[in-house]
């Protein structure tokens, strides 16, 4: 997604708001039928809500890497999944090799160096 406008990521908090995952899903797709859509899940339980509410696209939270595979063999194409939380740069070829479609990689941005970059201003003469 390029920003809050264009599609609907369902997080945690969301979820628990409306209700469970399904309903969350559910609520998006009956008030916005034409925006793309994610769904945060952190178990097993979570996907099945998920995907029987219609949900395309699972991000996966937090999850093992043996949960992601459990998770990529169980949704068996039914979903994209993209896989977040506790990625590292060290870990990112072991889970992407889990099967899921995408990875987030916090650690680019959360834990990237600061620039030390200044802006110095001259009066033209």
């Amino acid at each position: 997604r390029a920003g809050l406008y264009d599609a609907v990521l369902i997080k945690e908090n969301h979820a628990t708001i409306a209700g469970g995952v399904g309903e969350a899903v559910r609520r998006v797709r009956a008030h916005s039928p034409e925006l793309a859509l994610e769904v945060e899940c952190r178990t097993l339980a979570e996907v099945d809500e998920a995907l029987a509410a219609g949900a395309l696209r699972i991000l996966l939270d937090n999850m093992s890497v043996a949960q992601l595979r459990v998770a990529v063999t169980h949704v068996d194409g039914r979903a994209e999944l993209e896989a977040s939380g506790g990625v590292t740069l060290p870990t990112l070829r072991e889970i992407a090799s889990t099967g899921v479609q995408f990875v987030s990689v916090g650690a680019l941005t959360h834990s990237a160096p600061a620039l030390d970059l200044s802006l110095i201003l001259e009066p033209i003469t």
